[in-house]
């Protein structure tokens, strides 16, 4: 009897001498955000596009369009009033600095977004999102429960992130 053939594998080395998978998404298979908006496309696309440096705008019109932000790709339609967003689904912005929360928080409150609390905002369209920094994510996931407690106290007071009272509040 023969030994299973091993599935064959692109990528490339890395320095643990494992390989790294590289990621070719099947057009059958990708999971795509489908965005109702009640706002014209072609404006929340060249919105978007602004913000995120990392972007292209595929298509866009007033009623439809297509973009990629951060190498995430979106597709969107004007549905009218009767769509609208909620707390329930939101985008998660991963940073690592004080100046890209700061960044990121300010371009998306722009013409006329809310602040609310641990680092969320809803900006001019109704999109709701999560700007994180990664130490946030490490704290309240930390080992030790007393520095998980302090941290998730510390983000409990705080609208917008701030890196240096969190690293404060656990030392």
């Amino acid at each position: 009897m023969a030994a299973p053939k091993k599935k064959k594998t692109t990528g490339t080395k890395t320095k643990s001498n494992l390989k790294k998978l590289d990621y070719r998404p099947n057009p059958t298979h990708t999971i795509s955000p489908f965005l109702m908006f009640n706002a014209n496309i072609e404006e929340v696309a060249k919105f978007y596009a602004s913000v995120f440096k990392k972007s292209k705008i595929v298509t866009a019109n007033p009623m439809q369009g297509e973009f990629i932000l951060n190498g995430q790709k979106f597709k969107a339609y004007n549905g009218g009033p009767e769509f609208k967003f909620s707390w329930g689904v939101s985008f998660m912005i991963s940073v690592e600095t004080q100046k890209e929360v700061d960044y990121y928080w300010n371009a998306l409150l722009a013409n006329g977004g809310k602040e609310s609390m641990c680092g969320w905002l809803q900006d001019q369209f109704g999109m709701h999102w999560q700007v994180t920094p990664n130490i946030l994510l490490k704290l309240i996931s930390h080992k030790d429960p007393i520095k998980v407690e302090r941290a998730t106290q510390a983000m409990l007071k705080m609208r917008k992130i701030d890196i240096a009272a969190l690293k404060e509040a656990v030392s």
